[in-house]
Parts: structure tokens; sequence; C-alpha cells
């Protein structure tokens, strides 16, 4: 069961750390603009697109994205990264 255990709270590490490096790569291509076809950063975000949308479409069609100004901040985001870590915390509890 520990190891079980041990097992999930890994995989929800593994998760959030998915869900950073995206959020960064994300700003790269705010800062820089968008990746030229091919490239490792483009690659790279797709790859990271394809393992994260799964989790966040569900969550976008529910919370709308927080307008200020001009900007929209992507609730979705934050509330998938919280939700992961709570459930990380209680699977460690146990």
């Amino acid at each position: 069961m520990t190891f079980i255990i041990a097992t999930v709270a890994t995989l929800l590490l593994l998760f959030q750390v998915v869900l950073l490096a995206r959020a960064a790569l994300d700003w790269t291509a705010a800062f820089a603009g968008p990746s030229a076809p091919g490239s490792v950063r483009g690659r790279l975000s797709a790859a990271l697109r394809a393992v994260t949308e799964p989790v966040l479409a569900p969550v976008r069609r529910i919370l709308p994205p927080l307008r200020l100004g001009s900007v929209a901040l992507d609730t979705s985001f934050i509330a998938v990264f919280v939700a992961v870590l709570l459930l990380r915390r209680i699977v460690l509890s146990l």
C-alpha cells in the first residue's frame, strides 16, 4: 500500500512540474514571440500541451478567464494546480 501511495504522490508531483513547465513556456512565447515550426521550444510546448490540456480543458469550460483590462488570466490553470497540490498533500497524509 505504501508503494502505491508513493507512486501516486510522485505522479502528482510530476504533473505539477509539467504544469509549471507549460506556464514557463507560455510566458516565453509571450515575451519572445511564437516559436518557429519544428523548433525545440515548439515541440516541447506541443508535448506539454498534449499532456496538460485533457485536464485543463474541462476546468476551463467551467471557470472562465479573469479579465483584467486587456489581459485575461487563466483561472483553470490556477485551479488545477491548487487541486493537484491539495490532492498530493491528502495522498501523502494517508
